[in-house]
């Protein structure tokens, strides 16, 4: 894991900050072995799997494949996308250019397809023009590359060097039929600590585990803490200073799926030269877990202060059959809080559940959102003191795309508010059948809640459907259930 710091900072004045949600590897299923060693030649099995006929394997690329390169040439025969030796050693995303290295010389050179031709010099048959390659991470292009040669420049130390066009997937994938989803390695984020403070652990098979001694991660899991002052309200006595801690801790999974086939209603005779998929699907999913506490008289206003306190990105390989699709995940994990400034209190929330967003396509349909989450709230113990009103959040939103598109945004944002009129203090215990006591005049009520949102972006054609017009909202999810409330 690498691991950017900014310079510290003891205080956040306004509660504002400038940053906003979702692995060059993926780990296997936790309590399994990895994939490298359930699958010891995973290139010559999704090969032999792509041309069965059989639907392609979707799985975390092995620590082997970080590095793979497949190649297509549509529209020939036997142009199917296979795992070739080819490698792309470098790539400038300004003028599409990039350097493809084939085997050293002395050795047989490969085909476009990756088959290696008896015989062949060391420049002939390396890449030409209509070849279609996608790689994993690269120099140049640490996001993937899924690229078209349009031309063949010349040879270079290197190797061969070609002008490129962006493409789609449904030029690699075709007719295949493709379906998975896939556990990200928590060990494979990047991360950039946006307050002090911070601290990042997780934990992954073999008893691998990083962070702060004495954290309890799940394996799979990712988990980032914070514990920051926050502005308190103008007026506010010196013990009401307000201040925000806790933790997000996800599990992210990466739900991918390709239909091939011509669309609905095309006939025989033209279903093998209709383009794009039938069917498609990309999204992030996982079960969350988040505990934090609000306490004071935090400064606050009607509309929402966002404080970002981390930023993660991971870019993980899936093996797609022989195909190594990148998906590109970023992750921001932020507190929120909005209110009157007048209320001041001590609250905790626990909550745990799941989620999953993302977008779906369908011939008939279109692009439709995916939007679901579950969650549970555990017993709060909540101090409310004053009469006013506060909401705070503790959240995450996510983007996850594929070869450096973004194709859905999400924002999963858990809450907590609460209200008072009067003069109020009002506390509930843990133990959930314990009742509330509450001194002075007046009413407070203690609400959870949960707002998930997000939207799928036009770049999720590089699957090779139509294009999306405008931006699709995902659709607001939006959840509320009272925890306490009481009068005198």
């Amino acid at each position: 894991m690498r691991i950017r710091k900014r310079p510290s900072r003891a205080f956040v004045p306004a509660l504002a900050a400038s940053a906003l949600f979702l692995a060059a590897g993926c780990s296997a299923d936790p309590g399994r072995s990895s994939a490298a060693e359930r699958t010891p030649d995973a290139g010559a099995s999704a090969t032999a799997a792509a041309n069965s006929g059989q639907p392609l394997a979707v799985a975390a690329a092995p620590a082997a494949a970080a590095t793979s390169t497949a190649v297509a040439r549509p529209g020939t025969a036997g142009g199917k996308a296979r795992k070739t030796s080819l490698k792309v050693k470098s790539y400038d995303s300004h003028t599409r250019r990039a350097v493809i290295s084939a085997v050293s010389k002395g050795t047989s050179s490969p085909s476009p397809d990756g088959t290696p031709t008896p015989g062949g010099s060391a420049t002939a048959g390396r890449t030409a023009v209509g070849d279609v390659i996608a790689s994993a991470p690269a120099p140049g292009a640490p996001e993937g590359l899924l690229a078209k040669v349009t031309k063949v420049i010349g040879e270079t130390a290197d190797g061969t060097e070609v002008q490129t066009a962006p493409t789609t997937l449904d030029t690699l994938l075709g007719d295949d039929d493709a379906k998975g989803t896939v556990p990200v390695d928590p060990a494979s984020f990047d991360v950039e600590r946006l307050l002090p403070d911070v601290k990042v652990s997780w934990a992954k098979t073999g008893d691998i585990h990083s962070g702060a001694e004495g954290t309890k991660v799940p394996l799979g899991s990712l988990r980032v803490d914070v514990a920051t002052k926050v502005a308190t309200a103008e007026g506010a006595p010196a013990a009401a200073a307000a201040s925000v801690s806790g933790f997000v801790q996800v599990k992210p999974e990466v739900d991918f799926s390709y239909g091939g086939g011509a669309p609905a209603g095309s006939t025989a005779s033209t279903a093998s030269t209709a383009s794009g998929p039938g069917t498609a699907h990309l999204g992030v999913s996982g079960d969350w877990t988040s505990q934090w506490a609000l306490k004071g008289r935090a400064a606050a206003s009607a509309k929402p202060v966002r404080l970002p306190f981390a930023k993660l990105h991971a870019d993980p390989v899936l093996q797609v059959g022989p195909i190594p699709v990148v998906v590109n995940l970023d992750l921001t994990c932020y507190f929120e809080i909005s209110g009157d400034g007048s209320v001041t209190v001590d609250v905790e929330q626990d909550l745990k559940g799941d989620f999953k967003v993302g977008g779906t396509f369908g011939t008939a349909a279109g692009w439709t959102p995916v939007n679901e989450s579950h969650m549970e709230s555990s017993p709060v113990r909540t101090s409310v003191t004053t009469a006013g009103s506060v909401k705070a959040a503790l959240g995450a939103q996510a983007t996850v795309g594929l070869y450096g598109t973004v194709g859905v945004t999400a924002d999963l944002a858990p809450y907590l508010r609460g209200e008072a009129a009067g003069t109020v203090t009002a506390t509930t215990p843990v133990a959930s059948d314990a009742k509330s006591d509450v001194a002075a005049s007046g009413s407070w009520a203690l609400y959870g809640g949960l707002d998930l949102s997000g939207t799928l972006r036009i770049q999720l054609a590089v699957f090779g459907t139509p294009v999306i017009q405008h931006p699709i909202p995902l659709g607001t999810l939006h959840r509320e259930w009272k925890l306490a409330d009481g009068k005198m």
